[in-house]
């Protein structure tokens, strides 16, 4: 080798090496802003030790999963196309990359949640910061949006990077919202700040520039939401085609065989039982991660006033009291909790889905009882496990879906009540009354279910609470996040200044904006759930079908058929598909799992009945 190629050989591998840095450093600074951007509270560099040791778990679970199908003569073949062994590693091999992709890309997909929840939410954080920034400075505004954390969500979340780097790290506000710019998933979010930090910096109108911007991000977060919704249309056809079209075709499959004295495919029912379910979480994830969640969440906060004893003065008597006296005490609160949930049941009920879970487990614990007795074997005779098992799934929702459903309820009458609310303080304000006087006029007036809270706040104000105070009071009891923002917005307002005629206007506007969003929102995702409903009820046909009419065909031609395995088979695959179809087609309503329990217990009952009755 002479000195010119050594010399240039040195050359091409210091490239290689500069390439390399280069790319190493890029993904480096592309995996630190995903990460950031998801919130995940890591560095590159422990996140990648997450993906190694995750990628290592699921190689050893895979091998030792297929170890003990190996052990228990359990062949994976393909239809006999592909050996055992190649088949095992080829299974592993593609479960162990599909971690290692899924961890690696999973900031990102965050990310990409965070920035349409962002991006949905940005309206009605302008529309906060329009009515609170008449009378306060900037960063106040940004510092009550971050501690109303409840109402806001992923946007609080963000503008509390900004309240971190102003009083932690002592930075100024510009360069703090710069930093947020720079690093937030949301390019509207990023636009917004970059145009409220040229205002704030030649010291234009911050109110104005607000107000001209709520209604540009309202229509943003329309037409996010459509090409979101848009996704349901996809993953529902994907979710048709595949764990419904799919199992009809394996079905006919089995069927055929059967006919012809062969089986082949019954080796394969572990592995559709475990596909059908996995996919469907799969999809179910997707929709959680691209659509937000209706919000139903209800927060019963309750409050005291004490005048004459403040904490420090509770600990200090604490100190010098004995042990026994406080837990005498602390007991007593407990029967006094115990005696409120008595008394009003349904509230507690409503707030926590636990008592409904409670009431669930112990009718499932009556049906096994049943079950171990053989009262349901007389019930069902013809699949006495499948049936039992399918009941008790149905059973042990019913609670939880009837806690759901009543609260979805109470929230929509709430929340259709709530712009008239508005309207008629507003109404009130413009006329010259306070806002006391307007809320004790309205709460003699029906408007529905807000009426009893409004009463209850007009008489704490009579009593000599605070207008702001009892209005906290009455958020928090309705406990509804869209109502706590409307009335926190009031509030806040109402604690600068008087004059909130405005304020109310603006309050009105975003409550319906948020009324029609949502409203677009379920008239859209109806379709999709009636496609799950027909492809389900084309399911069931097609079982009914195989085994009733199509079969009877054959028995004039004395054939040996034997379909008592097939039947079963088909069974479990319904309360699979079933149990998948149903939660997913309360993601697809209302991108929540307790939404599809009434479609659950719906598709477990019709199976039932199908195979106990029909078939």
């Amino acid at each position: 080798m002479t000195t010119e190629e050594y010399s240039g050989d040195n050359r091409f591998r210091r490239i290689l090496i500069v390439f390399g840095q280069v790319f190493k450093g890029k993904e480096e600074e592309v995996l630190r802003k995903s990460i950031r951007k998801a919130h995940l509270g890591l560095t590159p560099k422990e996140y990648r030790k997450q993906i190694f040791f995750s990628t290592f778990a699921a190689f050893i679970g895979i091998i030792i999963l297929l170890s003990f199908t190996t052990f228990f003569g359990y062949n994976i073949t393909f239809f006999y196309i592909i050996p055992d062994i190649i088949a095992k590693i080829m299974v592993t091999g593609i479960f162990t990359a599909g971690t290692f992709l899924f961890m690696y890309y999973y900031p990102e997909l965050i990310a990409k949640s965070r920035k349409t929840r962002i991006d949905l939410d940005l309206p009605y954080v302008i529309t906060y910061m329009q009515a609170l920034s008449t009378s306060t400075t900037l960063y106040d505004v940004i510092r009550k949006v971050y501690e109303d954390a409840d109402l806001f969500g992923e946007i609080a979340k963000e503008f509390g990077l900004i309240v971190r780097n102003v009083e932690l790290f002592g930075e100024d506000l510009p360069r703090a919202m710069r930093d947020l710019q720079n690093y937030t998933p949301s390019h509207n979010l990023s636009e917004f700040l970059n145009d409220l930090i040229m205002v704030s910096n030649t010291g234009g109108n911050i109110s104005a520039f607000l107000a001209s911007r709520s209604d540009f991000f309202r229509d943003v977060a329309r037409r996010e939401l459509e090409m979101a919704l848009s996704t349901l249309e996809v993953l529902a056809e994907v979710y048709v085609t595949a764990f419904v079209a799919g199992p009809i075709v394996i079905l006919i499959m089995m069927v055929a065989q059967n006919l012809t004295g062969k089986s082949d495919l019954s080796q394969w029912m572990p592995i559709i039982l475990l596909v059908m379910p996995f996919g469907a979480a799969a999809i179910i994830w997707l929709l959680h991660l691209l659509l937000p969640p209706e919000d139903l969440d209800i927060t019963y906060v309750e409050t005291s006033e004490n005048e004459y004893v403040d904490e420090f003065q509770i600990k200090t008597a604490r100190n010098r009291v004995d042990s026994d006296f406080i837990k005498s005490i602390d007991n007593r609160r407990r029967l006094l909790k115990i005696a409120r949930v008595l008394k009003n049941p349904l509230k507690y009920y409503l707030s926590s889905y636990y008592y409904g879970i409670i009431m669930g487990m112990v009718i499932v614990v009556v049906i096994v009882i049943l079950y171990i007795t053989g009262i349901l074997q007389v019930l069902f005779t013809h699949f006495p496990v499948e049936s039992s098992f399918s009941l008790a799934i149905a059973v042990f929702i019913i609670p939880i879906l009837i806690s759901y459903e009543v609260r979805r309820l109470y929230v929509k009458l709430i929340e259709s009540q709530m712009p008239d609310f508005l309207r008629e303080l507003s109404n009130m304000k413009d006329i010259g009354l306070t806002l006391q006087g307007a809320i004790n006029l309205i709460s003699k007036t029906k408007i529905g279910v807000l009426s009893s809270e409004l009463l209850v706040a007009s008489e704490e104000i009579s009593r000599g609470l605070s207008t702001v105070k009892a209005l906290h009071k009455m958020e928090g009891r309705i406990g509804v996040v869209s109502v706590k923002r409307a009335i926190s917005l009031v509030v806040r307002a109402s604690e600068l200044t008087d004059y909130i005629r405005e304020i109310l206007h603006i309050a009105v506007n975003d409550f319906e904006h948020y009324l029609a969003m949502k409203y677009a929102r379920f008239n859209k995702a109806f379709v999709y759930v009636m496609v799950v409903y027909l492809s389900f009820g084309v399911f069931l046909y097609t079982v009914y079908a195989l085994n009733v009419s199509f079969i009877s065909s054959f028995q004039n031609f004395n054939l040996p058929i034997d379909t008592s395995s097939n039947k079963l088979d088909m069974y479990r695959i319904s309360i699979t598909l079933g149990i998948s179809s149903g939660l997913l087609a309360g993601k697809l309503s209302s991108n929540s799992i307790f939404a599809g329990l009434k479609h659950v217990a719906i598709f477990l009952v019709s199976t039932i009945i199908l195979f106990e009755i029909f078939i």
